[in-house]
Parts: C-alpha cells; structure tokens; sequence
C-alpha cells in the first residue's frame, strides 16, 4: 500500500472513530434552534469534506491533533455558513450555540456575533497563538483541558491559566 492509500485509510479511521464525539458536538454548538439550516449530521459532513480535501492528516497523525484539526474545519464550516446565508440575504435565524464555561449553558450568539467571535479569534492569534489555539478547540472541538495541555505540551494549569487569560480578553473585545 503507497503512502497516499496509509495516509487516507488513517483519515477514515480517524474520523470513524471521532464521529460520534464530532456529532455530539455539532449538536451543542448548533444548540436546540431547529431553524438553523446546517443540522448535526450535515455540519459533521461538511467538515468531513473539508478535511477530507486538505492534506493535514497524515499516516502519523494522532487521534489528539485530529481532533485539533476538526475543531479548526468546524469553525471554518460554521463561519462559511454564517456568511454564505448573509450573502444570499435570506434572513432567518442564523443563531449557533457556544460556552465559555464547561458547567455554563450554551450562550446563543448569532451571525453577526460568530462572525465577530471569528475576528477576535484571528485577533487573539495574532497576538497569541498558544491561546487562540486553546479557546478554538474547546469551542469548536470540545476538547478538555487535560486534552489541550497534551496537544500544546505545557502544563494543565499553564491551560488554565490561558484559559482565563483568553477568555477575559474575548469577553472585552466581543463587548466593544
């Protein structure tokens, strides 16, 4: 078997085993607004053709970045949504579901909200990546904190640390 052939055999284990999680998750991002045109199992889709067509996962890819890397197309899928239905102008409700909190309930944020959530997080990139790494997979990925400290190899209370940092920044910028 050639390397291209490892290389997706793996993607499709990969995914296979992450579709439930990757399913779950799509449900709490998209929240309980049944108008929302991307359901679930469309949203997992679309992800799955994104990552499917990039060449970001190899035969050495771990389950860990994988998971990284979903995160990564499930915030791209959902601000491409997001943008695509404010082009077309067809109104309705354009509302996605996210959580600062663990123990928090969903906060609704809707278009023009994900979309400003979108440019902090670009911001926040810019400014620090460890971060803006870190509050992309915990809203778009639904890793934990032991997770993310393995992904980005520090500490689980460098994670934390980050964490509160991160979030109290998005909360000024997103208020402004």
């Amino acid at each position: 078997m050639t390397n291209g052939l490892d290389d997706r055999q793996k993607f499709d284990d990969l995914f296979a085993a992450a579709y439930d999680e990757l399913r779950r998750l799509a449900s709490a991002v998209k929240g309980r607004d049944k108008s929302v045109t991307l359901n679930p199992t469309a949203l997992v889709h679309e992800v799955w053709l994104k990552m499917s067509a990039s060449a970001g996962v190899t035969s050495t890819t771990s389950q860990l970045h994988f998971k990284r890397i979903a995160a990564r197309a499930m915030r791209q899928v959902l601000i491409e949504a997001v943008r695509r239905r404010k082009a077309l102008k067809r109104g309705g409700n354009d509302a996605v579901f996210v959580t600062m909190e663990p123990s928090a309930e969903p906060t609704l944020l809707v278009g023009d909200e994900l979309l400003a959530l979108d440019d902090v997080l670009d911001k926040l990139a810019q400014m620090n990546p460890r971060q803006a790494m870190m509050v992309e997979s915990r809203f778009f990925g639904g890793l934990e904190i032991p997770e993310i400290a393995e992904l980005l190899e520090v500490s689980e209370a460098t994670v934390l640390r980050d964490w509160r940092a991160a979030r109290a920044w998005l909360a000024q910028e997103l208020r402004t």
